[in-house]
């Protein structure tokens, strides 16, 4: 069972070598939330396809469980959540998908995940 789904923004903050973000990291470890569920699409959005700059973001995917398939019935249900909710990317769209039904999405951008998640079965919203 998914628990924890993070998208792009949940994804950038994460990977920072900030005390904070360690700190946030380890308290999702401490609650039984980890390791977080990423899909292949959200890293279109958080990496720059540069090696150097893309560093921290990939040590930080490599404790994630990075979902390489997307398969139809995801991506029909996307489609579905991003109709019903008129907003949102596609990519946010996958992610609320993935974490139906009943898990938790950490974003940095609320308003879209909620409005996608007003469609959703049982996806909690969080902020990172």
């Amino acid at each position: 069972m998914i628990v924890l789904v993070l998208n792009s923004g949940a994804v950038s903050r994460l990977a920072e070598r900030t005390r904070e973000a360690a700190a946030l990291v380890r308290a999702l470890r401490d609650e039984g939330l980890w390791p977080p569920v990423v899909p292949s699409a959200v890293l279109v959005e958080c990496l720059q396809g540069h090696s150097g700059r893309d560093a921290a973001t990939t040590r930080f995917l490599k404790t994630c469980d990075v979902v390489e398939e997307l398969g139809e019935s995801i991506v029909r249900r996307a489609a579905f959540l991003r109709s019903r909710a008129r907003r949102g990317s596609a990519v946010d769209a996958i992610v609320v998908a993935q974490a139906e039904p009943g898990a938790t999405v950490l974003t940095s951008d609320l308003r879209d995940l909620e409005a996608l998640a007003a469609y959703a079965q049982r996806v909690r919203i969080e902020r990172v």
